[in-house]
């Protein structure tokens, strides 16, 4: 499991419960096209993002190479926490 995958799902399981309980997305799977989350839960997985990270995220950055998936969300928290310490 990746760094940030357990809080990911966690916040996934919470906010867009399944509708076949047990049924958890692959890492790689497109949140969108799976159902998970639509229009409405990016802006509500932004907010969290920004909430429990304490980052800001740009326009530009809310792309499906972001936040299309479990794996592209740990990359692109990953890639945000290291710019917030680099920035000091």
């Amino acid at each position: 499991m990746s760094q940030y995958e357990a809080r990911i799902r966690a916040f996934l399981d919470e906010n867009f419960p399944p509708a076949d309980a047990g049924v958890v997305p692959a890492t790689d799977a497109s949140l969108l096209e799976s159902g998970v989350i639509d229009s409405m839960g990016v802006l509500l997985l932004v907010t969290w993002l920004e909430q429990d990270f304490g980052f800001v995220v740009d326009d530009d950055e809310v792309l499906p190479d972001n936040l299309d998936s479990i794996a592209a969300i740990d990359g692109f928290i990953a890639r945000k926490c290291v710019e917030m310490e680099a920035a000091g």
